[in-house]
């Protein structure tokens, strides 16, 4: 007989063995834990016996298993599933205990024995055996691994590891462009002809001319034109190659014209109202002495594109807005006091920390500038310019916010993700060094995107009906960020975008003239994250909009914008009013002082000098809101709250079993369901024939068309909603227990904040 050749090594055989150093008797055998691995994931290192922390009290509830760390996130897998009637919303590329290494934001490894603790980077030591391994999350999870009876030397390895590659030298390392290659190339049996179409893909990228076409054409802007002077990014790095301008701008004297901005950001046009206002956003012009006679001339070209040739308004954000740096601040601080910090009996100003912490200041603060922004746009019938330095931050914020409060199209789901990709990401947002993927540079990171979708959600908290998606979308997308397999949140600039794109299908053979959105998808492409059925959570059942049903009378009603008064006098400050909302609040609806700018009375009479915007704000809430036309949103701090789902879905005491806005949403949704079920019968209802009594049909939409995740055939609340649903927060979060304390009586719907006597008291 032959001898047997021996096998060649595998990449697992250089693995950390199984560690024999410990005495441990298992029976029956321990069953073999194996990650679920994607397309080019590949398993860096692992150690077994590892303790996955619930609660520092107790190690009662505590899950066993191993610790893996792979080259696109830190898996932990389970020694024992536990048993459970239903899981929550489940990623299709990452499970319950997954974390993507461009998640962490730290990775703090401790030994108990010897007192020592250490904040671990990229290709650092580590001089003592950790006991204990700490993971900080983008996302405000906070993960504790003990590794009492796993191998030092393994418990060394794998947090050296995991600390390793989430710092990663350069963009090209980060898991998404390997990922997506190999993805690419294994499904090109679906691809006609070796290509693909952007076929039912709904969001525009706005990467191509068309795109830009029919928004002008939505949105009536005659006087503006698709230019195409930046084309192959001649002009400006941080601008998308196609923009719109006004018609008299001639493309020679944007050219001439460009030096003299940041960065070459020439003036770029967001949106155009019914009325002929622009809301247009550019940035700072360097040269002082040339200020003057540039300003004039785009001012004169922006006029020139409005049907009464109206005046143009110039908002400089800089100067009346918090910086990046100021958000940060508050982003840390925020998010401390409501994941980090313990909470002790005698604890009784938590929400005085929370305002103190000033993020939710910065958010009334945003949605206050757009506010004034809309009044100018709507009520005086003027363009207006949004000027930053770079052009690239806080406007992306308050363009977004004019638009999502002036067009309801932008409050519909697809019209939204339109809204982020035509001001955030082909705008130049600095989604890389904001979100510090690299971290490299900690004084360039700041939240401004989570921001924006705070803003956002203190909208539909106070218009539920108008909005088509819902809080889990929102919280969802923020996640996304930290997913680094999609081209939507991984770059700087669309030209950024292009070239390393461009240089990632060169290494992966893909074909000149691909299309980047088919090889290295946006995040919009939600199906590879979520199946159908989970994607229905991103529909709210109560909206009113364009694309929703709305019959009265017998007849289908739809969208058509109404024309508004005219306030066109000068400008004293806008109001900020306040009765009518659709969530009504009492007294607390009524305005206070201080408002926006100027004083309303609570009975909303007119006012001796009242001013055009006072008296704007006014008219507008004394009327019934309208969900498909103009929102203004109500900004006393009584009037923005905190997103819980977002800032407290990781707190076990936070998380109310059956209990919160899923019990509204899961009884809505029944009934929606209920309602579209009827309707497709109605419409399958067979015809009278001779001697046949009709029926209706009994044949229910099939799944993939029926818009609800709860059904109306299943009329009890499932067990396994809570109010983070559909997150989790066993295993993903280690604190102190707060049972009893105020903050507990607060997460359970508190009412007031007196004292520890006034809440026991207050029902729960």
């Amino acid at each position: 007989m032959f001898p047997v050749k021996p096998m060649k090594p595998t990449f697992k055989c250089y693995l950390p063995p199984v560690q024999t150093d410990v005495k441990r008797t298992i029976d029956p055998p321990i069953k073999k834990l194996e990650p679920k691995l994607l397309p080019g994931e590949i398993v860096v290192n692992e150690a077994n016996f590892v303790r996955k922390c619930i609660s520092s009290e107790s190690s009662q509830d505590d899950l066993w298993g191993k610790l893996i760390c792979t080259n696109f996130k830190v898996s932990f897998i389970l020694q024992d599933v536990p048993s459970k009637q239903k899981p929550p919303m489940s990623h299709l590329l990452l499970g319950e205990h997954d974390i993507p290494l461009t998640c962490l934001e730290q990775v703090v490894t401790v030994n108990d024995t010897k007192g020592k603790k250490k904040v671990l980077g990229s290709n650092q030591k580590l001089k003592f055996n950790p006991t204990e391994l700490i993971l900080y999350c983008k996302d405000l999870r906070i993960i504790r691994f003990c590794f009492g009876e796993a191998g030092p030397e393994s418990a060394k390895k794998v947090c050296l590891a995991i600390a390793h590659y989430s710092h990663p030298a350069d963009l090209h390392l980060l898991f998404g462009f390997e990922y997506q290659g190999r993805r690419y190339h294994e499904s090109k049996e679906e691809r006609v002809n070796g290509s693909a179409s952007r076929g039912g893909f709904q969001t525009p990228i706005f990467d191509r001319p068309s795109d830009w076409d029919r928004e002008i054409k939505r949105t009536g802007a005659s006087e503006w034109r698709v230019c195409s002077i930046n084309e192959s990014y001649a002009i400006s790095s941080s601008l998308p190659e196609f923009i719109v301008v006004p018609v008299s701008l001639a493309d020679q004297d944007l050219n001439r014209y460009s030096v003299f901005f940041t960065d070459h950001r020439i003036p770029l046009w967001c949106w155009n109202h019914s009325n002929g206002s622009a809301l247009v956003r550019m940035a700072s012009i360097n040269d002082p002495l040339q200020q003057r006679k540039i300003e004039q001339r785009v001012f004169t070209a922006i006029t020139k594109s409005h049907p009464q040739r109206s005046e143009v308004h110039k908002f400089e954000l800089d100067k009346s807005l918090p910086n990046i740096q100021d958000v940060q601040a508050a982003f840390v601080k925020v998010r401390h006091i409501s994941v980090i910090d313990p909470f002790e009996e005698s604890e009784e100003r938590w929400l005085t920390s929370i305002e103190n912490s000033r993020w939710l200041e910065h958010v009334r603060a945003f949605l206050k500038q757009s506010a004034e922004i809309v009044y100018c746009l709507d009520g005086k019938n003027v363009s207006v310019i949004l000027q930053e330095e770079e052009d690239r931050d806080l406007n992306c914020v308050v363009s977004s916010l004019v638009q999502l409060m002036l067009d309801p199209q932008y409050r519909s789901l697809a019209g939204f993700q339109s809204l982020v990709q035509k001001e955030w990401v082909m705008a130049g947002h600095r989604f890389l060094d904001r979100c510090n993927h690299l971290k490299k540079n900690e004084k360039e990171e700041s939240p401004l995107f989570i921001l924006f979708l705070d803003c956002v959600w203190q909208m539909m908290n106070q218009y539920p009906a108008a909005f088509e998606f819902t809080d889990a979308y929102l919280t969802v997308l923020s996640d996304s960020m930290w997913i680094p397999l999609f081209s939507t949140f991984l770059f700087n600039s669309p030209k950024q975008r292009t070239q390393h794109l461009m240089d990632f299908a060169k290494n992966k053979a893909i074909p000149p003239g691909e299309d980047q959105v088919v090889f290295f998808p946006p995040v919009w492409d939600w199906s590879q994250q979520f199946s159908t059925k989970d994607q229905t959570l991103f529909n709210n059942p109560t909206y009113i909009g364009k694309g929703a049903a709305c019959v009265q009378n017998g007849e289908v009603k739809t969208f058509t914008r109404t024309k508004q008064k005219s306030y066109s006098s000068t400008m004293r400050g806008t109001a900020s009013s306040m009765r009518n909302g659709v969530k009504e609040r009492g007294e607390e609806a009524l305005v206070r002082r201080s408002s926006l700018v100027s004083e309303l009375k609570p009975d909303f009479s007119p006012v001796k000098d009242e001013s055009p915007s006072e008296r704007f704000f006014r008219d507008w809430f004394s009327q019934p809101a309208d969900q498909q036309g103009l929102l203004i949103p109500l900004l006393m701090p009584s009037h923005v709250a905190l997103w819980k789902l977002f800032f407290l879905r990781w707190v076990p005491e936070a998380c109310i079993p059956k209990g919160g806005p899923i019990t509204a949403y899961h009884k809505i949704s029944q009934l929606v369901d209920e309602i579209e079920i009827l309707q497709s019968q109605l419409r399958r209802y067979k015809g009278p024939s001779p001697g046949n009594t009709p029926l209706p049909s009994q044949r229910e939409p099939p799944l993939t068309q029926r818009r609800m995740y709860f059904k109306a055939t299943s009329p009890t609340p499932p067990d396994y909603l809570s109010s983070s649903f559909p997150f989790t927060p066993v295993g993903n979060l280690c604190r102190r227990s707060v049972y009893g304390t105020p903050i507990s009586k607060f997460l359970n719907g508190a009412r007031t904040w007196l004292s520890t006597e006034t809440l026991a008291n207050d029902a729960v």
